[in-house]
């Protein structure tokens, strides 16, 4: 099994493509051992010391590490990660699913054809872009203006996520949706 790695925008977070698929469908996003007990896979990445983060992507797995140098952490990590797959354990665990659509999504209901075009350009021109990344960003609502995103994996902490968020994601809605003025993270 061979694995590649990319760096990613975060420098505390590394892109790990084993060559197949981990999520068929979705996303999954731990940022502590205790949320790692829906995936095997996770449980052992955080078994590694130094990881403090783990996101699932559909053909890719980013790790965010708290602490140690990437040149001491990687060969631990992609054992890990090849030891998974060779075992033939589930990315996911016996009845878990991979993260829903964002609980408590908000928006008045005269602005569902705004918030229809901008979930629309965030999966057909944002999420794949973001992917490419090692994250993942998702809708969370809309008021007055203003589109309220929430950040995934390499994404979340990432130092150029707020670039990304002001001059990448929101001049391109407002491109579409002139009623944009502002994006900000939750």
């Amino acid at each position: 099994m061979f694995i590649q790695t990319e760096a990613t925008p975060n420098p505390a977070t590394l892109k790990f493509l084993p060559g197949r698929i981990v999520m068929g469908s979705g996303t999954l996003d731990m940022r502590e051992p205790a949320e790692a007990e829906r995936s095997p896979l996770a449980q052992r990445l955080f078994g590694v010391s130094g990881v403090s983060g783990v996101f699932l992507g559909s053909d890719f797995i980013t790790v965010t590490k708290s602490d140690g140098e990437w040149p001491h952490l990687k060969p631990a990590i992609l054992g890990a990660i090849m030891e998974h797959f060779m075992s033939g354990a589930p990315v996911l665990s016996e009845g878990s699913a991979a993260d829903a659509i964002e609980e408590g999504e908000f928006f008045a209901p005269e602005d569902s054809g705004t918030v229809e075009t901008i979930k629309d350009l965030l999966e057909t021109r944002i999420r794949p872009a973001v992917a490419g990344d090692g994250g993942d960003i998702t809708f969370r609502g809309y008021r007055d203006g203003t589109v309220y995103l929430v950040m995934k994996g390499a994404c979340s902490g990432c130092p150029s996520s707020t670039a990304t968020l002001k001059h990448g994601i929101q001049n391109l809605l407002h491109h579409f949706l002139p009623e944009v003025r502002e994006v900000e993270a939750v």
